[in-house]
């Protein structure tokens, strides 16, 4: 159902650290992004398997409360019942942990974590793609490159692979045709102005990685004939 990619980089500006949050997601039915990624200053976290649109929230005031992401996850999913328990899967990176769970009862599931991100699917036709989403995301970590730029190229990489088996398009006769894909990146650093490529859904289309690369190329020149019109307030470091 969901493939999904969550990384922490710290930085430094100014002498002070500074972190980048983010979570790129792509599920084979439409509307995850309203449900999958959890991001704020404080993590970075996405669902699979069977989401409780209530889950994300909570863990968003477990972090802001300075839990621990692994801490706060076993919380949540403890105090469940074992059978929801065993449908979730949840994953993600906090300040200065990482966690991935996938329930024994999810379909087709894997994960994967590092030092400063995680990934998980599921549905998976095998674990390449994850393989592979990592290793674009890795290979390109901390780089020049805004982070929604950087996690969109890493969910291509997936998709080239394949991400569901239930899709159906020019190589699987799944029954699902319509997806969607999202991506969401947060920084603890102070700025004055919106930057528009940073937040971007594709909620229901045939094609929402390719079309989330297209929405997030938009909205960055968006981003640049604002600044070029009226100026951009401070000029930090690019998220």
């Amino acid at each position: 159902m969901t493939v999904s990619l969550c990384v922490r980089e710290p930085y430094r500006v100014d002498g002070d650290r500074q972190f980048r949050f983010g979570v790129v997601a792509a599920a084979a039915v439409p509307g995850i992004g309203a449900l999958s990624p959890v991001v704020s200053s404080d993590g970075a976290a996405a669902m699979g398997g069977h989401i409780d649109d209530t889950l994300g929230n909570r863990l968003s005031r477990y972090l802001a409360d300075g839990v621990a992401i692994d801490d706060a996850v076993e919380a949540l999913l403890g105090a469940e019942d074992v059978a929801s328990r065993r449908g979730r899967q949840l994953h993600g990176v906090g300040r200065s942990s990482c966690v991935t769970v996938s329930g024994r009862d999810c379909v087709a599931a894997a994960d994967r974590d590092g030092d400063h991100y995680t990934a998980a699917g599921t549905h998976l036709p095998n674990e390449a793609a994850l393989d592979a989403m990592v290793d674009r995301y890795t290979g390109a970590a901390f780089g020049d490159d805004p982070l929604a730029e950087r996690l969109i190229d890493a969910l291509t990489a997936a998709r080239e692979v394949g991400i569901d088996s239930r899709r159906g398009d020019s190589d699987s006769d799944g029954p699902l045709t319509v997806g969607s894909a999202a991506v969401r990146v947060v920084t603890t650093e102070s700025t004055d102005d919106r930057r528009f490529y940073n937040d971007l859904r594709v909620d229901a289309s045939e094609s929402p990685i390719t079309d989330l690369e297209t929405t997030y190329n938009a909205a960055l020149l968006g981003y640049e004939q604002t600044v070029d019109a009226y100026g951009e307030p401070d000029a930090p470091s690019s998220p």
